[in-house]
């Protein structure tokens, strides 16, 4: 017999405060978002500004007006990238399993605490030299990772925990789309900030003045504010029911702290015999984490979420790639172009994108994922995207490298559109239901850290493959195409994991995997 305030859980008509906690938890994924789209268009403006062609280019003088400008290296730019998110693997590891020892609410300001510090010490790189600004923005660029990475568990949990089991998959999906909106937040602020820097300039439009270097710095500390506005709310959340209950063993506490937030009668939640804490039906696992019976019970759902996550963060961040070949055909980094305008461009292309394919994408996941299921939806995104890397790649040489059309910008799109629709949506979502609540946080955090280990290597593949050809300013054409098809090639082996291995959730109370693998044993 399962305990009532639970059964409430699953049972809950949908109401004002799933809303309200669908705002609150997104804001961590909102400025994930943020700070990651933000930095291509602010890596446009640093080149501007500290990548000059002569020997003073650690100093930020007034330019010469032959100076001629560079962009900012691959491999700075991977490198910022690499170490946020080697920072968010960090995080994730950490958080993740503070939550399930110290509970969900009690560390969950603290992440978003650690997001909001960060971005505003981002801007506050105050060094003038180059050398000592990238140095300085890396160092809290991996801290803000660190408090990202600890939201992604945190939130993704504290969501599963509050939804009840027939709309549960499109709440934490719709939380998940925050990322969608940080993109498209990043882009506007990043264009309205340079359109009023540029305004208010008097330099000549082939230079980039002085003042560029206050208005990067802006556009990160921006990402501060719409965490920083919903951190009352969050320190107020009360801690999960199901954490209380099946955690911390206290089923009367857990009643009252679902009462505060859910307009349900006590009497539906309340226990006859409040003093029984663990009913045979939900028996409290008693194993460590790791121990050979939970990699028995659990270790294939483990590596099954943690394989898929790595796959497509592979994929997703190495697409990357293919936007410096298409920022090299549509935006022009020429001198006469000054380092607000080309930043104004850059993010420009990032909001059609995140309006086209991006966000689209995510709000389609909200409507399908509790009718047609997780699995289906992780399949379809594995195969398309699949086609699309093909039909990009296997030509490529012979044909986009030199057609940069209509036709590759919708294929392109298409390859964001079902990233969305399909793992990078759904490798969030499935490792918040599959695991005991005693685990549940710990195991999202590992299959996020082990993802954000494959975004790592889709930075460093991104690195490699966009290399220009020497003198030709575009990315060679073989390293191309050999990244397109092995990223073909990775999403096909995603399809087959999720085929073989991933067992569907939707409309199944979270306690149902807990109840199905220890009865297996209770009953031998």
């Amino acid at each position: 017999m399962a305990l009532k305030v639970l059964s409430a859980l699953d049972a809950a008509k949908i109401q004002l405060y799933h809303f309200k906690a669908i705002i609150i938890a997104g804001m961590g994924l909102f400025t994930d978002a943020y700070d990651l789209f933000c930095i291509p268009p602010i890596m446009k403006l640093i080149g501007r500004i500290y990548y000059l062609d002569h020997h003073n280019s650690d100093k930020c003088s007034v330019m010469p007006k032959e100076t001629q400008y560079k962009t900012t290296p691959t491999a700075v730019v991977s490198t910022l990238v690499s170490i946020a998110l080697l920072g968010t693997a960090v995080g994730q590891l950490v958080f993740g399993r503070l939550g399930d020892r110290a509970g969900r609410r009690r560390v969950y300001g603290l992440s978003l605490g650690m997001m909001v510090l960060s971005s505003l010490a981002c801007g506050f790189s105050i060094c003038k030299t180059r050398n000592c600004v990238l140095v300085s923005l890396g160092f809290f660029r991996f801290l803000l990772g660190v408090g990202i990475g600890g939201d992604y568990p945190l939130s993704a949990t504290i969501m599963s925990e509050f939804a009840n089991k027939k709309t549960r998959g499109a709440f934490i999906a719709a939380v998940f789309s925050m990322q969608g909106l940080g993109i498209l937040a990043s882009s506007i602020v990043t264009m309205v900030v340079c359109r009023i820097f540029a305004v208010s300039s008097n330099e000549a439009k082939s230079e980039t003045p002085d003042e560029a270097d206050l208005a990067w710095r802006l556009i990160l500390m921006m990402g501060a504010v719409p965490a920083a506005l919903t951190y009352y709310w969050r320190m107020m959340m009360p801690e999960t029911a199901r954490y209380t209950a099946l955690v911390e063993q206290n089923v009367v506490q857990a009643a009252i702290d679902m009462k505060k937030v859910l307009d349900v009668p006590m009497s539906e939640i309340a226990e006859d015999s409040p003093i029984r804490l663990k009913p045979p039906a939900l028996p409290h696992p008693s194993y460590p984490l790791l121990s050979k019976r939970f990699l028995r019970r659990h270790g294939v759902d483990l590596f099954c979420c943690a394989a898929t996550w790595f796959l497509v963060d592979v994929v997703f961040y190495s697409s990357n790639l293919l936007q410096s070949q298409i920022y090299h055909r549509f935006i022009k980094d020429n001198n006469d172009v000054n380092g607000y305008k080309l930043a104004f461009k850059v993010a420009r292309f990032q909001a059609i994108l995140a309006i086209s394919s991006t966000i689209p994408g995510y709000w389609v996941t909200v409507y399908f994922i509790d009718r047609i299921g997780r699995v289906k939806i992780q399949m379809l995104g594995f195969l398309f995207m699949a086609l699309v890397y093909f039909a990009i790649g296997i030509p490529y040489k012979y044909y986009w490298s030199e057609n940069i059309s209509v036709g590759f910008m919708a294929l392109y799109s298409l390859s964001f559109f079902f990233s969305n629709f399909g793992p990078n949506t759904t490798t969030f979502i499935v490792p918040a239901e599959l695991f005991p609540a005693r685990f549940r946080s710990t195991c999202h955090g590992i299959a996020g850290a082990v993802g954000k280990v494959g975004a790592i290597i889709g930075t460093i593949g991104f690195f490699w493959a966009s290399r220009n050809e020497k003198d030709s300013g575009k990315p060679n054409p073989v390293r191309m195409t050999v990244a397109l098809v092995i990223l073909g090639v990775v999403c096909l082996v995603g399809l087959l994991l999720t085929y073989f291995l991933t067992r569907e959730t939707m409309g199944r109370s979270l306690e149902d995997n807990e109840i199905y693998e220890d009865e297996l044993i209770y009953n031998t």
